[in-house]
């Protein structure tokens, strides 16, 4: 019985570990967005049923989760020498599930993705084939390098958004307002990154802003890319109907301007760390306050209405 528990703790342990590689958490919130946005933003006409229980549009989103789950796991094995630098405790956790298996994994979740976007046309099945590409070789090539390494993280953090804009048919102007401004911030959030992760970048030859530039560069660059946001906000409040979302965005901007007072008086990991998780906080609060566009909308799906 007692050899039985340990394997059992072990077999949980490398479970945690792969859900960790895979960022599982992020995951969810992603599939989340890609539903909210098609309700409240993309398809707005559509009944809440007719999307919810749109079989396509399921496969397009479990395609987006299969390819992104890879996209982690490859990203993963290329930076293990890296986030023992940076992240020594979660990497311990990562390498509980050999590098084999992650690579065994990465191959079955990109068959997956093309599986599930074959059910909905041929079309979808090329869109991820160059996302799961586009993913692969920013984790091996691009990522290394100043400018194109966040600029194709931040593209590829929307892209799977534009599946279900393709899908829908649907490329109005106010969808590539609010994506502009979610690719502002999650541009932040990588430059972030690149200084939270800097040590390890400089050990690794890791070619980021911050080690090319150096971190004062790198502070006004966020500190532009911060100001920048106002003109998305500003078009989203006063030129397109977005309910209550126009609280959101008020909040954004006071968050930003803390995010900017911190910013120029951090030097260490942990005061990056603290940044990074302010815009993460607003990506993730933005994801929830998409109900603020429209919150009778949820009214269509009660079942018991009379």
């Amino acid at each position: 019985m007692g050899t039985l528990s340990r394997k059992n703790k072990h077999l949980i342990l490398k479970m945690f570990s792969l859900f960790s590689v895979v960022r599982g958490y992020n995951i969810l919130v992603i599939l989340l967005a890609q539903y909210l946005t098609a309700i409240f933003i993309i398809a707005p006409d559509t009944s809440l049923r007719g999307i919810l229980f749109d079989v396509s549009l399921l496969m397009l989103v479990l395609a987006s989760a299969a390819t992104i789950a890879g996209g982690y796991i490859i990203n993963n094995f290329y930076d293990s020498e890296k986030d023992l630098i940076n992240r020594p405790r979660k990497t311990q956790l990562d390498r509980l599930v050999s590098q084999n298996t992650k690579l065994s994994f990465y191959f079955i979740l990109n068959f997956l993705a093309v599986i599930f976007a074959s059910y909905v046309s041929f079309r979808a099945v090329v869109f991820f084939a160059g996302y799961i590409f586009g993913i692969w070789i920013y984790s091996h090539k691009l990522k290394k390098y100043p400018f194109i390494g966040n600029l194709t993280a931040a593209l590829l953090a929307i892209t799977p958004f534009f599946a279900i804009f393709l899908y829908y048919k649907n490329l109005d102007t106010v969808i590539f307002v609010h994506a502009s401004f979610l690719f502002l911030v999650i541009a932040m959030r990588e430059l972030t990154k690149d200084l939270e992760n800097l040590k390890g970048d400089l050990v690794q030859g890791y070619h980021t802003i911050p080690v090319v530039f150096g971190e004062r560069t790198s502070k006004w660059m966020l500190t532009a890319l911060a100001g920048f946001t106002i003109i998305p906000i500003y078009y989203l409040i006063n030129h397109f109907e977005i309910g209550y979302m126009y609280v959101y965005f008020y909040a954004s901007v006071v968050a930003l301007l803390f995010f900017l007072g911190a910013l120029w008086k951090s030097q260490e990991k942990l005061h990056y760390l603290l940044l990074h998780n302010i815009l993460k906080f607003i990506i993730v609060a933005g994801v929830f306050c998409i109900v603020l566009i429209e919150p009778s909308e949820w009214l269509r799906f009660v079942p018991f209405r009379m």
